[in-house]
């Protein structure tokens, strides 16, 4: 739990690597004191830190950690993989960073489909980055929740437990209480929430329906600033499985239905560009703006789970964003149950 801090200063994430911005120390630094709370007994001293102090990175904690910046029972603490009991003190000196700085609540409106003392779901729209990232300090929709429910200052980014990216709109959870979070997180790594989305790509669709592609992703070696399928014995990734259904087609393209197995980084995107059907105007990944479309054609139209402290069914669904429809219409696709 967080004892004190030294006001000793008036004023004080995305997918790609942080950038030297993060990195940069301004005259100004606070002092925070804590004792390691029980929860986190014999983790690594970074993991403490990340989780009780969640405005500043793990990696910019780590080097604090090597700069003599945390002490540990008032003395220098040793390397970031360090294993502390519960109950030990710590004090840490934090200097404002751009990252730091974006945890910061703003007004904006906010889709809420649904809400109760443990978690809301948000319908996010398209153009609206999920967490502060280099390029995106502001505006965000962490800075957003801030606004909404000020318990969620007290929660690790804000409480929120999986990304849509910033062009993809849809469905979000969030949560609104630390044992939430964790039991969503949970649920998650456990794959028992269903996250599935609607997705327009140019092609016709040649495969099977439903048909399930179970490549890995990871940073693609030839172009480090997106991901590519990878062949594990030679590059870094991790397993990813997406499973595909069509729903319509015309001469144009194809409107198809992705289900999430796992949760990686542009895992959606990835796969369909493998399958040589990048998402309509996701030009990142190949794909060229279409029908109307300026932004990767991919929608997160349904979210379904148990309620990790009631145990109720909960299912929504949100329907299509207006250029998504748009662009459906003008290929003459149609969802025909």
């Amino acid at each position: 739990m967080i004892i004190s801090t030294d006001p000793a200063a008036e004023d004080s994430e995305g997918h790609l690597d942080e950038t030297a911005a993060e990195l940069e120390f301004t005259a100004a630094s606070e002092w925070r004191h804590f004792e390691v709370p029980p929860e986190l007994h014999g983790q690594r001293l970074d993991r403490i830190l990340a989780q009780c102090v969640p405005e500043f990175s793990r990696s910019y904690l780590q080097q604090l950690i090597e700069q003599g910046a945390v002490l540990m029972q008032a003395l220098p603490a040793g390397k970031p993989s360090q294993k502390v009991k519960a109950g030990v003190p710590l004090s840490v000196e934090l200097r404002a960073t751009p990252q730091s700085q974006a945890f910061k609540p703003e007004d904006m409106p906010l889709e809420v489909v649904f809400q109760d003392e443990h978690l809301s779901i948000i319908h996010k729209p398209a153009g609206l980055v999920v967490h502060p990232a280099p390029g995106n300090w502001s505006g965000t929709l962490l800075n957003g929740l801030l606004a909404m429910d000020p318990a969620a200052s007290t929660l690790p980014r804000a409480g929120i437990v999986h990304r849509l990216d910033k062009d993809t709109s849809g469905l979000m959870v969030v949560a609104r209480t630390r044992q939430a979070m964790d039991a969503l997180v949970n649920l998650i790594a456990a794959r028992q929430v269903q996250r599935q989305y609607w997705a327009l790509a140019a092609g016709s669709w040649t495969w099977g329906s439903p048909f399930t592609l179970d490549k890995p992703v990871g940073r693609d070696p030839a172009h480090r600033l997106r991901m590519a399928v990878v062949d594990l014995a030679r590059h870094s990734g991790k397993t990813a499985a997406t499973t595909f259904a069509l729903v319509d087609q015309s001469v144009e393209g194809c409107w198809v239905q992705c289900t999430l197995h796992t949760g990686r980084t542009h895992q959606i995107r990835v796969h369909m560009a493998h399958l040589g059907l990048p998402l309509l105007a996701d030009t990142v990944y190949g794909g060229r703006p279409q029908a109307g479309m300026t932004r990767q054609a991919l929608h997160a139209f349904r979210l379904a789970f148990l309620h990790p402290f009631t145990g109720q069914s909960l299912e929504f669904h949100a329907p299509w964003p207006k250029d998504m429809a748009q662009a459906a219409a003008e290929w003459s696709l149609s969802y025909n149950d």
